[in-house]
């Protein structure tokens, strides 16, 4: 396990940020100017709203330090490669998910480092791990904004070949996301089923909370039908495999995968057993009509 921490694990994340990268052109990040009401909305929702919703969930259900600061890292990274596959099975706005996805991983790489920070000392106090934030967000950097940022470059330099291999990158990296998952769940799988029913259904609530919340607020605030339902799957489907990487190797835990990383897989099956199959269904059934 611990060659899978110290080097498989951050290779796999890597990766998947890099096929996140390649899908990427600079027109993605025009179009937000063009729909800038939808991109406010839906970055408020997952730099500020979701992390007070993940405390609130904290303190009601009562979690334990190490769950609690799990919780905060899972809360701290929004959007991943899931949520564009998501919003391309479901014919809804593409342009944007892809573009909210971006945006907001790399704004990760300053708004998780304080968050983590944060939920260390206010859940843990004198026990907390040592974080350098300076190096928490070097480590975000490696992590997820530096691969985006060289798959980008990649499709600018090389479009028509990265076109191609564009959608074989994307398929390995749904791969790398499942075993990640996987293997953070099955390395703890004793304290998972311990802790299986108030972790279970706190998740599901967040899961619940931010999809009804990620529709309801940006239709409230006059975005489109279709922007609203892009912007509620940014906002649900959290990106559990950084969530998982940052709690092993930035927090650490020794040669398994911590204690901190359980939110983060667990958050990651019940979205992909619950919410998911019923967003799927009702895309496919209005894209038949």
């Amino acid at each position: 396990m611990d060659i899978f921490v110290s080097v498989l694990l951050p290779l796999a994340i890597a990766f998947m940020m890099f096929s996140l990268g390649v899908g990427l052109t600079l027109e993605d990040f025009k179009r937000v100017g063009r729909s800038p009401r939808a991109f406010w909305i839906a970055m408020i929702l997952q730099v500020i709203l979701l992390p007070v919703l993940a405390y609130v969930l904290i303190i009601v259900f009562g979690f334990t330090a190490e769950t609690a600061v799990g919780v905060m890292i899972l809360a701290a990274c929004p959007g991943g490669v899931t949520s564009n596959i998501v919003t391309r099975l479901a014919h809804w706005d593409l342009a944007l998910s892809v573009s909210l996805t971006a945006i907001v991983i790399l704004t990760c790489m300053v708004t998780a480092p304080l968050i983590l920070e944060i939920a260390l000392h206010n859940f843990m106090g004198s026990v907390a791990p040592d974080i350098d934030i300076t190096e928490t967000a070097f480590a975000m950097f490696l992590l997820s904004s530096m691969p985006i940022l060289s798959g980008i470059a990649l499709r600018y330099f090389a479009p028509q070949e990265t076109a191609l291999i564009e959608p074989v990158l994307t398929k390995i990296a749904v791969v790398l996301f499942v075993g990640v998952i996987g293997a953070a769940i099955l390395s703890n799988w004793n304290l998972i089923a311990e802790n299986a029913s108030q972790l279970w259904w706190a998740l599901l609530s967040l899961v619940i909370l931010l999809t009804v919340v990620g529709y309801a607020l940006p239709t409230a605030l006059g975005c489109s039908t279709k922007e609203a339902k892009t912007i509620s799957i940014e906002t649900g489907v959290q990106n559990g495999s950084l969530g998982i990487g940052i709690s092993a190797i930035v927090v650490g835990g020794g040669d398994e995968l911590s204690l901190y990383a359980i939110p983060s897989a667990v958050y990651s099956v019940i979205y992909l057993v619950t919410v998911l199959p019923g967003l799927l269904i009702i895309g496919a059934f209005k894209h038949a009509r």
